[in-house]
């Protein structure tokens, strides 16, 4: 199903081009138009183009997901304290490199009962560019490093950025990871005023939401304080993404 939009995008181009009869600049469009859809599906994790990544729980109950990217830092313990004030289990991508820096961090967001999932070793901004045995390196890199550090294991991947293409496609399923997404994106590093990024997710806020911040700021830590607040004040719960994650059968 969400393949057809390209789909018929494709059939749209054929049916122009046969229309004018094969112009050159109705070819130049039509591959103009056709890059800028693959941008679109390679950078919007939520239309599933390249990987099927969850990105809500399909559920009326009032109950969202608080997803963390590219910790463990400095700031990831005031996150824990705050989490575990309000006895909520969050779920925490964390990148490789970060894990070797801040192990002592890493293993208290395991013992405190938060879920963990890879988010590669180095959250290169190449990453797109990447061939699939680079990103395999990247994933395996971090699963050992989480093997050492926290003796666990995840099927749970996180792509950064959200960018997707075939290399990353491929290397997530010859890991036999799992691509989680999300719905409501807090944009915390990109916007600087608190009372923004607050709103902005509150106006996303819906059941089932899988919630994207970085434990990486007090900015985010403010937001996260108030956010909880409120999911309190509205009877809202809380779930991990690793519950929206079928057990595979024995053969």
């Amino acid at each position: 199903m969400k393949h057809y939009p390209f789909i018929l995008f494709y059939l749209f181009c054929n049916l122009f081009i046969w229309s004018f009869k094969g112009s050159f600049w109705v070819y130049l469009f039509c591959l103009m138009a056709f890059i800028g859809v693959v941008a679109w599906g390679s950078f919007n994790i939520q239309l599933g183009y390249f990987i099927n990544s969850i990105t809500h729980k399909r559920t009326r109950k009032k109950e969202v997901a608080l997803t963390f990217d590219d910790g463990p830092t400095e700031f990831t313990p005031l996150f824990l304290d705050l989490l575990k004030k309000h006895q909520i289990k969050a779920t925490f991508f964390c990148i490789g490199k970060q894990i070797e820096q801040y192990p002592e961090t890493f293993r208290r967001i395991i013992e405190e009962g938060h879920v963990i999932g890879n988010h590669t070793y180095s959250h290169s901004t190449s990453i797109g560019f990447a061939s699939t045995r680079q990103v395999m390196e990247e994933i395996k890199k971090t699963d050992d490093i989480i093997l050492k550090e926290g003796n666990i294991s995840t099927s749970l991947y996180r792509p950064p950025f959200g960018v997707t293409n075939p290399n990353i496609a491929r290397a997530v399923k010859s890991t036999r990871k799992k691509s989680i997404g999300w719905n409501i994106r807090s944009l915390d590093t990109i916007i600087n005023d608190e009372k923004k990024i607050y709103k902005r997710v509150i106006k996303g806020l819906k059941p089932g939401g899988i919630i994207l911040f970085h434990d990486i700021s007090n900015k985010t830590y403010h937001v996260l304080a108030d956010l909880l607040l409120f999911l309190e004040r509205e009877k809202y719960t809380t779930f991990t993404v690793d519950t929206l994650i079928k057990p595979k059968q024995n053969d």
